[in-house]
């Protein structure tokens, strides 16, 4: 299990937000924390620290009037740290390789492959063929309905009809070279994780997987690598001092490091 930091960007700054909040109309979100520094400086602290695979998200819609200055935040964050972070939120083929040539090491995609509720194939294909599958990053974040994981799109505001299941990674897998997979309904909480969810991921074997969502303490990471079966990686967000919460980061900086 390794520690993947995050660059969360809402409204053109850092922040840890309450997943499920986020809402295109009045560009609005619960904030649990706003940072006082920047993409920039994040991104300068996990490259000090040689961590590895982590993500910037960013969180408006292109059609937002704060989209341009929460690009900008995420394009200095990737100058400052080449090939050390991910990059998500709102990626097509049109826009991927502007960040990979702007230092992103993978572009993260959720709602272009998920439309009208399933997997568009047509889109999938033309998204590794323009970045190359090691390239790419599928977002399969998912919210709990009528007991089962669905994968949910748009700045996790729609649900589709794709459930999560071991069938579906060893399916997706074959486009891609990652999962990030955010427990919505539990992130920004630092309530505790989702362990269904973690013991679905931690059961299948396949390509890299990254978990988000309800760590609060070192125990929900203790349980997180027992349910996962030591399989999965961690990003934390809210429950990090760094972001306002009560884990030390040096606490976990030693599990994202190279040893």
């Amino acid at each position: 299990m390794r520690f993947r930091p995050c660059i969360d960007i809402h409204n053109g700054k850092v922040k840890q937000i309450v997943g499920g909040s986020l809402s295109d109309k009045n560009d609005f979100a619960r904030e649990n924390f706003v940072s006082e520094q920047t993409a920039e400086w994040y991104a300068t602290l996990y490259k000090k620290d040689g961590l590895k695979g982590g993500h910037i998200i960013l969180l408006n819609g292109k059609d937002s009037p704060y989209y341009e200055a929460t690009k900008r935040q995420a394009i200095s964050a990737l100058a400052v740290y080449p090939k050390g972070l991910q990059v998500g939120g709102g990626i097509t083929p049109d826009n991927a390789c502007e960040y990979l040539e702007a230092g992103a090491s993978h572009v993260i995609v959720t709602s272009y492959v998920f439309r009208n509720g399933q997997i568009e194939y047509h889109n999938l294909k033309r998204m590794r063929d323009t970045v190359g599958e090691k390239q790419l990053v599928l977002d399969l974040s998912c919210r709990k309905r009528a007991g089962t994981y669905y994968i949910v799109t748009d700045r996790w505001q729609k649900f589709t009809d794709v459930e999560v299941t071991k069938e579906l990674l060893t399916e997706l897998s074959k486009y891609c070279s990652e999962f990030l997979i955010h427990a919505v309904d539990v992130e920004g909480k630092a309530s505790g994780i989702e362990k269904e969810l973690v013991s679905l991921l931690g059961d299948w074997q396949g390509i890299p997987v990254t978990y988000a969502g309800g760590v609060g303490s070192m125990e929900d990471l203790w349980t997180l690598k027992e349910l996962g079966r030591g399989r999965l990686d961690v990003t934390i967000g809210s429950a990090l001092d760094l972001f306002g919460g009560c884990i030390p980061y040096q606490n976990v900086v030693y599990l994202g490091q190279d040893n």
